[in-house]
């Protein structure tokens, strides 16, 4: 049970306790900057019932001591955080098989649980990305896939100076469009098939670039892989609060550290649907 007198993790109310397999929480550990241990620790001891995960993103556990990673994935585990690989399995793929193995062993001694891997790079067939996937599993890792979004000049509007009144015309939708998603959809089903854990969508192209988030392609994505093997890059966060008001606090999420609380408040009892965001005014017209 929570030691937070506001909090409970009530099944009926928003989700369980940790370990969770929906209504993760998963958030941004060393990248750019250097995490001083001090730093994650108040993180994890202020809010760690909330953490469910820790991304070293942009490869950065590649640039960091192994004492250091070592440390950090220690304190995670105390926490019941897992810890997963970001961007950077892809680069060791040109390595080979044997290259590959030997990286994922070196993740185990390091404490990770999860390797991620961006389907979309290298250009490698898809039947070899799929054995990539069950190398991890066969590794005793968890496999966290990773596809992005794609879109073209002709999905989103485009923004322009006009005179008050006139009229613009439209731009027409692709259909290359949906049936990128659709390809998506296909090899994100056979990552599962495969034995992959959760599917990372990349949706910030969408969601970021768009005058309103595409809900039709993100209902789609969910409706065929469904909530629970789903998980959504949310570096804004007017974002993750669209998300939870679409689709309720058993969305998972990846955002940054610093966006914790303020989801763990959309997520409570009722407030993705009628409280007053604490983000402020809804950026998105649902």
């Amino acid at each position: 049970m929570s030691a937070f007198a506001w909090k409970s993790f009530y099944e009926d109310e928003d989700r369980p306790e940790k370990p969770r397999t929906y209504g993760v929480t998963e958030v941004r550990g060393p990248h750019c900057s250097l995490f001083s241990q001090n730093l994650l620790e108040d993180i994890f001891e202020s809010m760690g019932e909330f953490v469910d995960g820790l991304k070293f993103t942009g490869g950065s556990h590649s640039l960091l001591p192994k004492t250091y990673i070592r440390e950090v994935t220690d304190m995670a585990h105390k926490h019941n955080v897992y810890v997963t690989t970001g961007d950077w399995a892809e680069h060791m793929l040109c390595k080979g098989p044997s290259a590959f193995k030997e990286y994922l062993e070196e993740c185990k001694q390091l404490g990770f649980d999860t390797i991620e891997l961006n389907m979309g790079s290298m250009g490698f067939p898809e039947e070899t990305l799929l054995r990539y996937v069950r190398l991890i599993k066969n590794g005793g890792l968890r496999a966290k896939p990773q596809f992005a979004v794609k879109t073209n000049k002709s999905d989103i509007p485009v923004n322009r100076d006009r005179a008050f009144g006139s009229y613009v015309v439209p731009a027409p939708r692709s259909s290359e469009f949906i049936e990128d998603v659709d390809l998506l959809i296909r090899r994100a089903e056979r990552c599962l098939e495969a034995g992959a854990d959760m599917i990372v969508i990349d949706a910030d192209d969408v969601c970021r670039q768009a005058d309103s988030v595409r809900a039709d392609i993100i209902a789609k994505i969910i409706g065929r892989l469904g909530l629970e093997r789903t998980m959504f890059e949310a570096s804004n966060p007017k974002t993750s609060e669209w998300f939870i008001k679409q689709y309720g606090p058993k969305v998972n999420l990846f955002v940054d550290h610093s966006q914790v609380m303020d989801l763990e408040c959309l997520r409570g009892r009722n407030l993705g649907k009628n409280h007053t965001s604490v983000l402020g005014s809804s950026h998105f017209p649902f």
